[in-house]
């Protein structure tokens, strides 16, 4: 069963890098994310000006962090996020 993680990487500039690099970026993870599959998977990332906040569903941390290393960002903070609330929570 997949987790939900969270994760915090510091990278300075992020939130002005161009969208080619960005998506040179994003590339680079789903080549990394074919090797790991099905165990690890990203579903988005929400950049501000120097870090970047990813969400991810893997099997376990150690996984999310091995993602890390093969593309070589930092995974400053990994927070396992076992439920969520949003405006329709009753």
């Amino acid at each position: 069963m997949l987790k939900r993680y969270l994760v915090e990487r510091e990278i300075p500039g992020i939130g002005k890098m161009s969208m080619d690099d960005l998506c040179r970026t994003a590339e680079s993870s789903n080549q990394a994310l074919a090797t790991l599959s099905p165990k690890v998977q990203w579903t988005h990332s929400f950049l501000g000006e120097d870090r970047a906040y990813c969400i991810y569903f893997a099997e376990n941390e150690d996984l999310v962090r091995r993602h890390a290393e093969i593309i070589g960002l930092p995974a400053n903070r990994i927070v396992e996020v076992p439920r969520m609330i949003d405006p329709t929570t009753p």
